[in-house]
């Protein structure tokens, strides 16, 4: 494996770390710094895209914040005052923090003192002065923000100025059960996200992939549309993001699987646009 950092580079063991890992994000514009909970390769959805290899069904196991702490200082002093961008070969326009993003190999909130973890990286990034320059994102499918230790990781993550970045990847239950093998009903979805939205600043991402060749079928955009439009009315969330495949899934549905293409992405995000998001485009 290359030690050059690209979008398409995503390799959670690049800097040897546990815990800590770059990414050049397409979303997040240059360096996102990775947190990841889940070593343990698990998630309580099973996303037909995901490029976690021998993914399993499961939590995140405890997390050693002792070592996450040590992890973390270790890394951002690398990155403000020693030679990672030039390992990495970084191109120069990207040779800045863009965010430290709770993300990895699973659902992240499904850590037993998730609340803890959030404040001490929020702490640690602080005092080195990453914080508030950079943002502090929290990558989410949503299912647990029920639990009251989420809702307190999330009111630390907004008094650090963070934002969860909801994934919906469809409208429908059978959307999401086909793409994140997830039974939760949009009732449950409204109410998580409603959660979300009055803890901290959140916004939508949207996946869309081309499963089967079916493209963006009819009554999916339709349910989507339907659901967005309750989400508004209920919600502060004004920013949506759409995206599609740009690495591999490790997923056996892989072999059926495209990126969606462009224009088809483009048009949904104006249909959302006239329902008064703002909507931003990647490939």
């Amino acid at each position: 494996m290359s030690n050059k950092l690209t979008v398409t580079n995503h390799n959670r063991n690049i800097t040897g770390l546990t815990y800590v890992y770059p990414v050049l994000s397409r979303r997040a514009g240059g360096l996102s710094i990775g947190i990841n909970f889940n070593i343990n390769n698990a998630c309580n959805w099973r996303c037909i895209y995901c490029q976690v290899p021998e993914l399993k069904i499961g939590a995140a196991p405890s997390c050693d914040l002792d070592l996450l702490a040590k992890e973390l200082r270790l890394f951002l002093n690398d990155v403000l005052h020693g030679d990672f961008y030039d390992r990495m070969e970084v191109p120069n326009e990207q040779r800045v923090i863009k965010d430290i993003a709770i993300a990895g190999n699973g659902e992240p909130t499904s850590l037993e003192n998730f609340d803890v973890a959030v404040s001490m990286i929020g702490d640690i990034a602080t005092e080195l002065g990453v914080f508030p320059e950079s943002h502090f994102v929290l990558i989410t499918n949503g299912s647990l923000i029920h639990r009251p230790k989420v809702q307190a990781g999330l009111k630390a993550l907004n008094d650090f100025g963070g934002e969860v970045w909801f994934k919906m990847d469809s409208g429908t239950p059978e959307g999401r059960a086909l793409v994140n093998h997830s039974a939760q009903t949009n009732e449950a979805v409204l109410k998580n996200i409603t959660l979300a939205a009055q803890i901290c600043s959140t916004k939508i991402q949207i996946c869309l992939v081309n499963y089967q060749k079916n493209g963006f079928l009819m009554n999916e955009r339709k349910g989507f549309l339907k659901f967005l439009v309750v989400i508004r009315a209920v919600t502060t969330i004004k920013n949506v993001t759409i995206y599609t495949l740009a690495r591999p899934s490790q997923q056996p549905e892989a072999i059926d699987l495209q990126p969606m293409p462009l224009g088809i992405m483009q048009n949904f995000a104006q249909d959302i646009r006239e329902l008064g998001f703002d909507v931003f485009v990647t490939e």
